[in-house]
C-alpha cells in the first residue's frame, strides 16, 4: 500500500466516522477461519480510546503513530484514540518499516511483533524506535527472544490482550522495567473469570454489551490478572494427550532458527497428530533432530512440511485454518 493510498483510507475512514451513523465496519483479523465484517459502536469505541488513554496518561497535544491497516480494529482505534484525547495523528502506511521515514519518536505508537523486531534490526530506526514514550504491542505473540530485547527499553512498553469483539484491548502488561511481568493487568471496569473449560471470560460493559467467552485458555491470579496458555480450538488430542499449539511452539523457538509452526492432521491411529511446518531453508533431518531433543516425546511432530513462506494473516498472526489445511496434503513422516 502506498501513502497514498493510506491517506485515503484516514479520509474515508473519517468520513464514516463523522457521519451520523451510530456504528462503523469493522473486519476482524481472524485467525483461523475467512473473517466476517462486524459493525461496532462509536459510543464504545471512544469508552474503549478514554480507558487506554487514561491508562497510559495520554494528553492533548502528544503524538500518536497510525501504521496499522484500517480495515481492522486497531488501526481504526489508533485514530479514535487520537480524535477523543486530542492526539496529533502520524499516519504512515502499514509496512515492516513504520519508522523508516520518520525524523523523530512519536509520543505513543501502536505496532504488531513483526514491525517491532524489523525495526530493532536498523541502527537509525532503532534510535528512533527507543524514544517512543507509550508503546503498545499486539496483533501476535511476543516470543521470548523479542521480549528479553525490549527489557531494558527506557520508556512504556506494553503488551496488549483484546480482540475486535472488545474494541481493540481491555488489558496490558509490562514488558520492561520492573514492573514487567506475565500476567495481564485488567482495565479497571473490567471483570474476568473462567468457563468450566478454563476459558477467560470477560465481562466489559464500557466497550462491549454482552458477556464474552472467549477460545483462550488462561489462568488468573489472586490479585485478579490472568495469563493466556492457549488457544482452545489450538489443542491438539493425540492418542488421548492434548497438547496445546502455543506451548510447542514456545518450547522449540530457542532450538529452531527458521521461522516454523505446529500444527496438526487427523489420524486413524492417534485421532490427531502434531505436524510441523517449516521454511525449507534448513533440511528434513535437521529439523527433526531438533525437535527430538527439545521435546517432550508425545509433543514431537510424526510429520514435517518444507515449504516456501508460512501461512499468515493480514495482521501477522499464523494463519491456523490454513495451516491445518497444508497439514493435510500428503507429507513425509
Amino acid at each position: 500500500m502506498t501513502q497514498q493510498e493510506f491517506l485515503q483510507d484516514l479520509e474515508a475512514f473519517l468520513q464514516e466516522w463523522h457521519n451520523d451513523e451510530p456504528t462503523v465496519w469493522v473486519h476482524p483479523s481472524g485467525s483461523t477461519g475467512t473473517p466476517k465484517p462486524m459493525q461496532v459502536e462509536k459510543e464504545r469505541m471512544m469508552a474503549s480510546a478514554r480507558l487506554t488513554c487514561s491508562f497510559l496518561g495520554l494528553k492533548e497535544g502528544d503524538s500518536a503513530l497510525l501504521c496499522m491497516p484500517l480495515q481492522y480494529i486497531a488501526g481504526k482505534m489508533v485514530v479514535v484514540r487520537s480524535l477523543v484525547a486530542g492526539l496529533k495523528l502520524i499516519p504512515v502506511a502499514p509496512s515492516g518499516h513504520p519508522l523508516k521515514d520518520l525524523k523523530e519518536a512519536p509520543t505513543f505508537a501502536a505496532m504488531i511483533p513483526m514491525q517491532v523486531f524489523n525495526t530493532l534490526q536498523v541502527p537509525e530506526e532503532r534510535d528512533i524506535f527507543m524514544n517512543i514514550k507509550h508503546l503498545i504491542i499486539g496483533g501476535g505473540a511476543i516470543d521470548e527472544a523479542l521480549a528479553c530485547e525490549l527489557k531494558d527499553f527506557p520508556n512504556q512498553v506494553w503488551s496488549t490482550y483484546g480482540m475486535t469483539e472488545t474494541l481493540s484491548h481491555i488489558a496490558l502488561r509490562r514488558l520492561n522495567g520492573e514492573d514487567a511481568s506475565d500476567w495481564y493487568t485488567p482495565f479497571d471496569s473490567v471483570n474476568i473469570r473462567l468457563s468450566e473449560e478454563g476459558t477467560l471470560i470477560i465481562h466489559a460493559p464500557n466497550v462491549c454489551a454482552e458477556e464474552l467467552t472467549t477460545n483462550d485458555i488462561a489462568e488468573i491470579n489472586e490479585e485478579g490478572k490472568f495469563r493466556i496458555l492457549g488457544r482452545k480450538d489450538n489443542t491438539i488430542n493425540s492418542g488421548g494427550v492434548k497438547i496445546q499449539i502455543e506451548q510447542v511452539e514456545a518450547a522449540l523457538k530457542a532450538h529452531l532458527d527458521i521461522p516454523f509452526q505446529i500444527t496438526a492432521r487427523k489420524d486413524a491411529k492417534f485421532g490427531e497428530i502434531v505436524v510441523l511446518i517449516y521454511n525449507k531453508v534448513k533440511d528434513e533431518a535437521s529439523v527433526r533432530q531438533a525437535c527430538e531433543e527439545a521435546l517432550p516425546t508425545y509433543w514431537v511432530p510424526k510429520a514435517y512440511i518444507a515449504v516456501d513462506e508460512l501461512p499468515m494473516t493480514g495482521t501477522g498472526k499464523p494463519d491456523r485454518a490454513t495451516a491445518r489445511q497444508i497439514a493435510s496434503l500428503p507429507v513425509s513422516s
